[in-house]
């Protein structure tokens, strides 16, 4: 399978635009955006091609992409603190605070805590102490040397 993926992607080169329009349209079912350069059409064309044949994103991979491209959108976009450390799925995370244990679990697309879900350990934080916490530093997740030069996580 991986020999013709490989060759496939390899033809792409050899494509006329009016094939490789055809191909997308094919792919992805829908008509390719009007102008869009051949330089453009083939890299799309070749993750397309290997994405239907070995998978997709994962959906934590997913949802880590719409998180930056938010920021990006909203202009609070900052290099060192895009990209965060990854707590697979299935992770239990706990935490004692005035006397009660919380409880938390990774799951693909975010967090679960008392039954309800959330995007950040933040917001669960926020939740539990009713004041503005780093998630991350509540739950005890950041070295002492990470918390002093960093933000809100």
């Amino acid at each position: 399978m991986a020999a013709e993926i490989t060759a496939e992607i390899a033809r792409l080169a050899t494509l006329s635009r009016p094939e490789l329009v055809d191909l997308w349209h094919k792919l992805y079912g829908r008509v390719a955006p009007p102008g869009i350069r051949r330089t453009v059409l083939v890299p799309f064309l070749a993750y397309r091609l290997q994405e239907k044949a070995y998978g997709g994103l994962k959906p934590s991979t997913c949802t880590e992409l719409r998180r930056i491209a938010r920021a990006l959108e909203k202009g609070s976009y900052t290099a060192g603190a895009t990209l965060r450390p990854r707590i697979k799925p299935g992770t239990h995370i706990l935490r004692q605070w005035k006397g009660k244990s919380i409880e938390v679990t990774v799951t693909e697309s975010g967090f679960e805590c008392g039954g309800d879900k959330y995007r950040s350990l933040s917001q669960i934080a926020r939740k539990i102490t009713g004041t503005r916490w780093s998630g991350p530093a509540f739950f005890g997740l950041r070295s002492r040397r990470a918390m002093k030069g960093s933000g809100d996580g």
